[in-house]
């Protein structure tokens, strides 16, 4: 067995042993897609856990493959806390998006095994469901608002009760909306986005949302970390007429020690957490005061075991979830979200995302949204398995990602940052 110095000397089956770590990429929506899985040398015994950061995504691989697979070959796979505290402490330096994705793998690839091992789903183990379904927003965006207003009347007519709204902002920052023609062809950067041409656009988004959807339906909005402390502040008073579920990533995480302060002064609750990339992070967000509802991507904090806590310190200090979950997360990380959602009794709300056919080929067991209600599996572990032969149909590959995220320049041409 290697590294025997931090071999677990109580582990209870000798005869059940990890035998293989590896990381399988795929690309079915053309978003790369990393998944982990743990093989034992019990004959059809494996797990899969979410791994996904794609902007990175080589290098989750590259971690897992040549770093952590070491750690854990030869060792009980039902020690999960003591192997992902081993995985984690095992580079002295800790921490970070790349290490925290890796770790996720290997996380969630072992409570798949726990639960094939019991015979029981996930949601079973954390101690069974408080609630039936997850309940879930999409989002609609267009170039102006009668644009948004259709898209969003499309999801309700389908089901949705939550509903994100974005708008074209000129130069790319109405994140999450198709770009539109600048407003500043004269400046040093011609393609320039102004913070003061977004808070002048998006309560107007607001006031005609209002006016034109029924009134039970509930309204989110993602700055996408783009503001300052006084500008958040601003926006967050601004809209309270109009009675957002909540409004998301008002501050940069450099300033998210501004936060209490933006949220005590507006009655507009307030959703952060989408770019921690460690539990304490996220434990701070909760702690601090500033977050109404915590917003991280789970396999960023390592994990569906770091995200439980997360869940019950959220639930004794009042603050509810509403994990991450768009099309950069995979099936399996999706359903470690769902699972989360019906066993807390802090849950919020959940990002949803509608998988196309090409990832359900890929993912068979693909939890599928109904009425905008998302329900877990109730087959063993995660309910959700791999074709190998399919995902490499789809090979992930580097493309724009990285350019995307880096962010939108201002039109005097400094970068803003995502």
């Amino acid at each position: 067995m290697p590294f025997d110095t931090f071999a677990n000397p109580w582990s209870p089956r000798e005869d059940l042993r990890i035998t293989s770590v590896r990381a399988i990429t795929t690309a079915p929506e053309g978003t790369p897609l990393v998944v982990v899985r743990i093989d034992t040398n019990e004959p059809g015994l494996y797990g899969l856990g979410c791994a996904t950061f794609t902007q990175r995504y080589r290098a989750v691989v590259t971690f897992v493959e040549e770093h952590l697979a070491r750690l854990l070959i030869g060792r009980y796979p039902g020690d999960i806390g003591d192997l992902t505290r081993l995985a984690g402490f095992s580079g002295y330096w800790r921490g970070g998006p790349v290490t925290n994705n890796a770790i996720s793998g290997i996380d969630q690839a072992l409570w798949d095994i726990a639960g094939k091992r019991a015979g029981m789903p996930v949601h079973e183990l954390l101690g069974g469901k408080v609630r039936a379904a997850a309940d879930t927003y999409l989002h609609a965006s267009g170039r102006t608002i009668e644009a948004t207003m259709d898209h969003a009347q499309e999801l309700i007519a389908q089901g949705w009760r939550h509903v994100r709204l974005q708008l074209s902002t000129p130069g790319g920052g109405g994140y999450g909306a198709p770009a539109v023609p600048t407003e500043y062809p004269d400046a040093p950067y011609g393609n320039g986005w102004s913070a003061r041409d977004y808070l002048r656009r998006v309560p107007a988004l607001f006031e005609a949302a209002r006016e034109t959807l029924p009134e039970n339906i509930e309204l989110l909005h993602d700055v996408h970390s783009r503001l300052t402390p006084s500008e958040a502040v601003w926006l967050a008073r601004t809209l309270e007429p109009y009675r957002l579920f909540f409004l998301e990533d008002v501050l940069p995480p450099e300033h998210w020690d501004r936060l209490p302060e933006v949220r005590a002064a507006s009655g507009t609750p307030i959703a952060v957490g989408e770019l921690t990339t460690s539990l304490t992070d996220a434990v701070h967000l909760v702690r601090d005061g500033g977050v109404d509802f915590i917003r991280s991507h789970v396999s960023d904090i390592g994990g569906l075991t770091p995200a439980r806590k997360i869940a019950d310190l959220a639930e004794l200090s009042g603050v509810r979830t509403a994990w991450h979950g768009p099309g950069d997360t995979s099936p399996i990380g999706a359903a470690a979200n769902v699972a989360l959602d019906v066993t807390s009794a802090a849950f919020g709300i959940q990002e949803g995302h509608v998988y196309n056919d090409a990832t359900h080929e890929v993912f068979p067991g693909t939890l599928r949204i109904e009425d905008g209600w998302l329900r877990p599996n109730e087959a063993p572990g995660w309910g959700i398995d791999i074709d190998e032969d399919a995902a490499a149909r789809f090979p992930a590959e580097l493309s724009g990602h990285d350019a995307w995220a880096a962010g939108v320049r201002r039109p005097d041409g400094a970068l803003e940052a995502p």
